[in-house]
């Protein structure tokens, strides 16, 4: 139920030391206004509705169903949130969450760690974030990254992540670090938007003044220019907690974006970290995408073990999870990472993990 496709040896050694052990979760939450141009993500149907994406989820995530929800799941084109898949996982195996406010336009409804960051602007403007709260966001990740480091103990931490728009922002930022990356990123949409998100990269890499022909120095005023404020939240987390603990980055495109940012933050600034205690968790589905090409950017980037969980969603009697085979949603919330800490620590199969969403999904089929 787990693949390994990139750095295997390493993948299969960091699989076999967390064999049995219960993780914990921590979701980092953003917001970029990149998320809300037309057609720039499937994450909710219009632009208006991407506002309250991630509020909608976390609120799902900490709530579950709740009559009268603040923020109800968004409605989509076609599939349903990943944050089900995410929520059966951490409520069937008692995992500890924990959540945090990286930069979000609106106030959550749910308890969160309020980590003083702002939204994103749109990245177009080469001015995504102010450089002060950049270096505010890495400090307080890497605090963040230690205290929980601490309560895993043996385990491993589980990184997770809820940025409408932050497949685009992931683009930017590996294009800006020198990755060769167009035509390999994901989105939500079942057949990825290439062109228009390349189009937006490098507007905004061009308005901050980079050369788009050389790989830009200075990663933080990268994120400042291009990035959003999930990215150097998690970065920071990574690093710190990977010198005591296993880390898994849960996401596709936007968490081995992170993993290529800690990469040259660890040698821009000399940045302690244990590359070798860190793995990006994903689903199949952003694996094996064949619009995109992840397995090629993973390994571009280099010495990063891309692993999946094998979960399908084609025998599933609803129609919203079998629209992920169609390749609509494919991940976020964490929810391929999870998915592998089932297979993990319950040694879930295909049957239970199915079950154990489409049970948390059913009471949605008789609201309506």
């Amino acid at each position: 139920m787990i693949r390994v496709y990139t750095q295997v040896q390493q993948g299969k050694n960091w699989l076999q030391k967390y064999q049995g052990h219960k993780p914990i979760f921590a979701c980092i939450l953003g917001f970029t206004n990149t998320g809300l141009i037309p057609g720039i993500s499937a994450a909710g149907a219009t632009p208006k509705d991407r506002e309250y994406t991630c509020l909608a989820d976390v609120e799902f995530l900490y709530n579950g169903l709740k009559p009268k929800p603040q923020y109800p799941l968004p409605p989509l084109d076609a599939g349903a949130s990943p944050v089900l898949i995410t929520k059966a996982i951490i409520d069937a195996l008692n995992i500890p969450l924990h959540l945090f406010n990286a930069g979000l336009i609106h106030q959550p409804t749910v308890p969160t760690i309020d980590l003083g960051g702002t939204p994103a602007r749109c990245l177009t403007s080469g001015h995504a974030l102010d450089i002060a709260t950049v270096k505010n966001l890495l400090e307080a990740g890497g605090y963040w990254g230690e205290k929980l480091a601490d309560e895993t103990k043996d385990s491993y931490l589980i990184l997770g992540e809820c940025v409408v728009g932050g497949t685009t922002t992931a683009l930017a930022v590996l294009l800006g670090l020198g990755i060769a990356a167009i035509g390999k990123v994901n989105s939500s949409h079942p057949e990825c938007n290439h062109g228009q998100k390349l189009a937006v990269v490098r507007q905004g890499l061009q308005v901050a003044g980079f050369n788009l022909a050389l790989p830009v120095s200075q990663p933080l005023k990268l994120i400042a220019a291009v990035g959003d404020p999930m990215q150097i939240v998690v970065a920071g987390m990574a690093m710190t907690a990977s010198l005591k603990v296993g880390v898994m980055l849960a996401g596709g495109t936007q968490m081995l974006a992170v993993y290529a940012l800690m990469q040259a933050l660890a040698a821009k600034f000399s940045l302690p970290w244990r590359p070798e205690n860190i793995v990006v968790g994903t689903t199949r589905w952003v694996a094996e995408d064949p619009t995109g090409d992840t397995i090629g950017l993973a390994r571009e980037i280099g010495c990063v073990p891309l692993i999946a969980t094998q979960l399908s969603f084609a025998e599933s009697c609803y129609p919203q999870f079998q629209a992920y085979e169609r390749g609509y949603v494919k991940e976020g919330v964490g929810c391929g990472g999870c998915a592998i800490a089932a297979h993990l620590y319950r040694n879930w199969n295909q049957t239970q993990l199915l079950k154990a969403v489409e049970d948390l999904f059913a009471p949605f089929i008789f609201l309506e």
